[in-house]
């Protein structure tokens, strides 16, 4: 990954707020993303594939279940920057209601 890409990637309000969610809950599934911005369902994947791409997230499946994390190999320095990024602006919607869902269980 390089430095240009990444700060694309971060340009989007959209794809900061999925990665201030995956920051709080460590793992996210697609259908809570959807739920807590209220986008579509292709505008969010849309967006994680963006992510993926530049290895900044990862994907598990799990059935019929798509789980997101932040990648295990993201370098020190894009994870000091997106730590510091949730610290000093937190996601606006209440990210608590991610752990509380039940639309992929």
């Amino acid at each position: 990954m390089n430095q240009v890409d990444f700060f694309k990637c971060l340009s989007d309000q959209t794809r900061l707020d999925i990665l201030k969610m995956v920051l709080s809950s460590g793992r996210v599934c697609v259908c809570e993303i959807t739920t807590l911005l209220q986008l579509s369902q292709p505008k969010i994947s849309r967006h994680l594939a963006l992510l993926r791409h530049h290895s900044i997230l990862v994907d598990e499946r799990k059935g019929q279940w798509v789980y997101y994390a932040l990648h295990p190999d993201l370098p020190q320095w894009a994870l000091d920057i997106l730590t510091r990024m949730q610290d000093a602006q937190p996601l606006q919607s209440n990210t608590s209601d991610v752990s509380a869902s039940t639309c992929c269980e």
